[in-house]
């Protein structure tokens, strides 16, 4: 019973609950219908506000695009009507044209139609004209005995002569030119290379002072009956000079070889004090190695000097056989070391190879000491170089430095320059009086060769020659040619130290006698 009104009361409360909750839910979406129409009206308001406003602006903007258009309008309007006037100048201008153009023609015309008229009067007045000219040809051809062209040859003869006259004018005056620059760029260089290589020269005697310690060695030296100073002669190939000079005796001999080993040997007897044929033969000996070892340490000390490097040893002890050898009394090692220095700056002037002109230069009379019957020192000198690996440039300037072979290098030139240098400086080289007097007559003799040369005269020690010539025989125009063969002439013929001028004087005289 108890359960019953439990369930009975359970289902009152939730039929209560029911019609309660159903009583709130209505009540709550009426309030939620109201706010949503509300809200409803509102967004309604906004979107007419918006609508409105955007129909503004669009009719605002419609009017403006309208405006805008107007305007483009009447800007095209304006603008045609400018093109208009403009296309309405331009034709009349054209047409004006075309008027003032259809009058040149005109004009032009008239004009053509005159200068055919004029042209057929040229016609005619040039067929009158060579009637005429032809009319002229024979009367001079009658007058003067020549046809047309023996007068052309004549003309063309005369006009030959004057052109060439003229063209060596303008020759002479080149020449006169460049050889005016060429002297004096020359005479600067080889002063510069000449200053820079300062060398004092020496002329080697062909005889040797002994000193003695006592005159009681003269008698030792002869010996009994003269054997010792035979034996000494004998075996030094040197001849001994005993004269009334106290305490000394003189070596004689043209090889400086000989002459420096018989000196060693007689200054080793002389301090041994005992002389006899074997202790000569003894002392000789020594000598040869002393003087052998002093020509190799020469060698060896002129490479260091001159920094050449790379050479073969047979070719420094031939250098140094140089100190011992002369020619026309100078030393032809202090000439060698000297055409290297001057042959070196004159490289570094112009530009050429410095160690190449420097070697060359040191090596270039190395056949002067070559014993040989077959071909000269230059020839002689470039058959050793080539054999000990010296290379072709060298070779050649060894074999061209007295032209005997063309020049291959610039090197050659300046080895074959400086060597002329070198043996023409005053004081450097003796020379007898028979070849100084030979020298002049041939330079008097080549000169005189020549026609039209009427005499000839070698002054300044025969570094000058002046040439009269026939002014009969020569004229202006062949006395540069005659001069530049005579050059030819001296270069070829002859062999000189430095260098030859030759001056050419053609003179005319005019003489009169007034009575």
């Amino acid at each position: 019973m108890q359960y019953l009104l439990y369930l009975v009361f359970a289902g009152v409360g939730a039929l209560i609950g029911y019609f309660i909750t159903n009583h709130l839910t209505r009540k709550n979406g009426e309030g939620i219908l109201a706010e949503a129409r509300q809200k409803e009206k509102e967004i309604l308001d906004e979107a007419r506000a918006s609508a409105q406003t955007e129909l503004q602006k669009a009719q605002k903007k419609a009017k403006e695009i309208k405006e805008k258009e107007l305007n483009e309008k009447k800007n095209a309007d304006r603008e045609l009507q400018k093109r208009r006037q403009e296309l309405e100048k331009l034709e009349t201008h054209l047409t004006s044209r075309i008027e003032k153009v259809d009058a040149r023609a005109e004009n032009l015309e008239k004009r053509a139609d005159s200068l055919r008229e004029r042209e057929s009067e040229l016609d005619k007045l040039k067929k009158d004209s060579l009637e005429i000219i032809e009319q002229q040809k024979k009367e001079l051809e009658r007058v003067a005995g020549l046809t047309p062209e023996q007068a052309r040859e004549q003309l063309m003869k005369k006009i030959e002569d004057e052109l060439q006259y003229e063209v060596a004018l303008k020759v002479n005056e080149a020449e006169q030119k460049i050889k005016s620059s060429a002297d004096k760029k020359s005479r600067e260089i080889l002063a510069t290379s000449i200053q820079r290589c300062a060398t004092d020269h020496t002329i080697d005697p062909i005889v040797t002072v002994v000193e003695l310690p006592s005159e009681e060695m003269k008698g030792r030296i002869i010996g009994r009956e003269g054997r010792n100073i035979r034996a000494f002669e004998n075996l030094t190939g040197v001849d001994v000079i005993i004269d009334d000079t106290p305490e000394a005796v003189v070596l004689s001999s043209f090889d400086p070889i000989k002459r420096e080993v018989a000196r060693v040997t007689l200054e080793n007897l002389t301090l041994d004090g005992r002389i006899h044929p074997a202790k000569i033969e003894e002392m000789y000996e020594k000598a040869q190695k002393e003087v052998n070892l002093r020509i190799k340490e020469a060698g060896e000390q002129t490479m260091l000097a001159l920094g050449i490097q790379s050479i073969h040893q047979e070719l420094v002890e031939i250098v140094g056989r140089l100190n011992y050898r002369t020619s026309y009394g100078q030393n032809v090692l202090q000439h060698s070391i000297e055409v290297a220095n001057l042959a070196s700056n004159l490289a570094a002037e112009i530009g050429a190879d410095i160690q190449l002109a420097r070697r060359a230069g040191l090596l270039h009379d190395i056949g002067k000491v070559i014993e040989s019957d077959e071909g000269n020192h230059a020839k002689l000198g470039a058959d050793f170089a080539r054999k000990y690996q010296e290379s072709p440039k060298v070779v050649n300037a060894i074999a061209a430095h007295h032209e005997d072979v063309p020049f291959e290098t610039p090197e050659a030139v300046l080895i074959a320059a400086a060597d002329a240098i070198s043996a023409s400086r005053r004081g450097a080289r003796s020379e007898s009086l028979e070849a100084y007097i030979k020298r002049l007559v041939d330079l008097e003799t080549i000169a005189k060769s020549f026609k039209g040369v009427s005499s000839a005269y070698a002054i300044q020690a025969g570094r000058e020659i002046r040439v009269m010539v026939s002014p009969d025989e020569v004229d202006d125009i062949t006395a540069p040619k005659v001069c530049r063969d005579i050059v030819k002439k001296i270069e070829s013929d002859m062999e000189y130290p430095g260098q030859v001028k030759v001056v050419l004087i053609r003179e005319t005289r005019s003489v009169e006698v007034a009575h």
